[in-house]
């Protein structure tokens, strides 16, 4: 089955099936309007052909009051249509794009390594809006448009079949030149959605950048790269309004000639007395309700294939293989010591480059691991797999002795704390930041893990204290205040295993000593992880492993290793003379 069959067929399912009986009210509602709309052209036949030449005043008020009650029908029902339909496709929007956020952060961390954050932000707020014309009034309309043409073609058939077979031919071709073009479009609109998201993905990361951006002088060239993603856009627009413009000018040019034939055959009819006045108006008003629809479903049909574009990149995501997979992730672990094992595990990102071969290691509960080597060695592919953020490709990790690749990974991570070199702080205050991982946790929880991590060293300093707000991405924070946030927070967190990856990387002198106490409080009874950079804080570790090319070249603890006089001797040593 196709790509396209399968959009249609699951959007049907996923949104309209489940809204069948909101929809038919909104159908009941659309043929009302449709029919109450068909008064006025029945009425006027009437009106020429027996109320004016009688001159029965009469019947003139009791036409006009039933069109007008026509009317009145008609203006109620689009009132409710549009309230109906709307309002819900509305609410829909807001449900899909809440759907698509909670299926994205049950991906894997690799999805996000290789999808820019912008353009995945495009994919949940821009690719869900065409539901609305699914729907919203947009099918309605196409169902409601059909059903009125085909009442408006009994009586025009009624009237004069001859003439209505002539108008019938340009509107075939036209609907042969509109499904063509919808075919040619939809992929269009598919590739825009892609180009959009990239574009607003640079421009994100451009926003997200400004201060390297002003620092390298690179305006210019970051506005190139803009400018670039924009004219892939525009050629890309101009392409579906090509499309588009031809559906029009081919229904103006066509339905102009019928209605030019029209007005002739018409007049012919007259002048030979086999039509009346009235005939000739009613058809042609009854003329314009069937042809009037059919244009609008050009425009109609033009939404609905940008809609089912848009769901079809949304179907691909909401498609995408969870990283906690409940047939495979199926044991829960409530309490757990912290004995982390590797046992012969290999990994690798491509299938051409292997990043770890056969590492094999064991962290008892409560020690120290730290993990030392040259950039590139593997020494966060292995801190990535303990964290679960990364899956072996050979051989097994533990913990506690059970099979960590069958564990459920809340189950896990909920005994989890991380502490990057450039950790991630949310914008808001500092006191929500700290309170992330658990929001409900006491004063005297918080005040503790801010003591702990010396925070209140500088919020003392700050006019709104825990209050104060940081700005995206902790902008307003210098880079030790920022670190000391995150140690709180994995403190407040108060997790059985801890991933540091040089937690005091980014400290001056005098906000290292603060933390270098903090840490040893984190650490204490704690599985902890350290990817160092700086061998002079990791001299306590309970072993260290040197890694090399993807392999443990080197274990042990730091004067072991220095009486080796082997790979971490020779790095030691160089640290030691800078």
């Amino acid at each position: 089955m196709n790509k396209k069959n399968v959009s249609i067929k699951w959007a049907f399912n996923e949104f309209i099936w489940p809204r069948r009986t909101m929809i038919a009210m909104g159908l009941i509602l659309i043929v009302i309007r449709s029919l109450t709309g068909l008064v006025l052209p029945y009425e006027t036949k009437v009106l020429l052909d027996d109320i004016v030449p009688s001159g029965d005043i009469y019947g003139l008020k009791n036409v006009i009051g039933f069109v007008c009650l026509a009317i009145f029908i008609q203006a109620i029902t689009s009132f409710m249509l549009t309230r109906l339909l709307s309002v819900e496709a509305q609410y829909l929007i807001s449900q899909l794009r809440a759907q698509v956020q909670k299926k994205l952060l049950t991906l894997p961390v690799s999805f996000f390594d290789n999808h820019k954050s912008g353009a995945l932000v495009s994919r949940v707020m821009s690719d869900v809006e065409g539901v609305r014309n699914l729907v919203g009034t947009g099918l309605v309309q196409l169902i409601g448009g059909s059903i009125t043409s085909l009442v408006a073609l009994f009586f025009l058939i009624k009237i004069n079949a001859l003439m209505t077979l002539f108008v019938l031919l340009p509107v075939l071709v036209f609907a042969f030149i509109a499904l063509k073009a919808f075919g040619y479009i939809r992929p269009i609109f598919r590739d825009r959605s892609k180009i959009n998201a990239e574009v607003t993905g640079r421009l994100t990361e451009t926003l997200n950048g400004v201060r390297v951006i002003k620092g390298f002088n690179a305006e210019l060239q970051e506005n190139a790269t803009f400018e670039k993603g924009v004219e892939r856009l525009f050629l890309n627009v101009k392409k579906s309004l090509t499309a588009t413009a031809l559906m029009t000018s081919s229904s103006t040019f066509l339905l102009g000639l019928a209605s030019t034939g029209i007005m002739g055959m018409g007049g012919y009819f007259m002048m030979k007395n086999t039509m009346t006045n009235g005939d000739f108006v009613s058809f042609t008003l009854f003329l314009g309700f069937m042809i009037a629809p059919i244009v609008q479903m050009s425009n109609i049909g033009s939404q609905l294939t940008e809609a089912l574009a848009g769901l079809d990149r949304t179907q691909e995501l909401m498609s995408l293989a969870e990283e906690d997979d409940p047939e495979v992730r199926k044991q829960i672990i409530k309490n757990i010591k912290g004995d982390i094992k590797f046992n012969s595990v290999s990994f690798n990102y491509e299938d051409s480059k292997e990043v770890l071969n056969d590492i094999s290691f064991e962290s008892k509960a409560g020690t120290v691991t730290a993990l030392v080597g040259s950039s590139g060695s593997g020494k966060s592919t292995i801190a990535g797999l303990a964290a679960t953020f990364l899956t072996p490709r050979d051989g097994m990790i533990t913990i506690d002795g059970l099979d960590l690749s069958k564990i459920k990974l809340s189950s896990y991570r909920q005994h989890l704390g991380v502490v990057l070199q450039d950790d991630f702080l949310f914008e808001g205050t500092i006191r929500e930041n700290i309170l992330f991982p658990r929001p409900n946790a006491s004063d005297h929880e918080l005040i503790a893990a801010v003591e702990a991590a010396y925070v209140n060293e500088f919020t003392n300093r700050f006019e709104k204290g825990l209050d104060t707000l940081i700005g995206e991405r902790g902008v307003k924070l210098s880079g030790g205040q920022r670190q000391r946030i995150a140690i709180a927070r994995a403190l407040l967190a108060n997790p059985k295993i801890i991933l540091l990856d040089e937690a005091t990387s980014n400290l001056d002198n005098e906000s290292e000593r603060f933390i270098q106490k903090s840490l040893e409080i984190l650490m204490r009874d704690r599985t902890t992880f350290v990817i160092a950079h700086r061998l002079s804080t990791i001299q306590q570790a309970d072993q260290i492993l040197v890694i090399e090319d993807g392999q443990i070249v080197e274990k042990g603890k730091h004067q072991e290793l220095l009486d080796k006089k082997g790979r971490y001797f020779d790095l030691f040593t160089f640290q030691s003379r800078i």
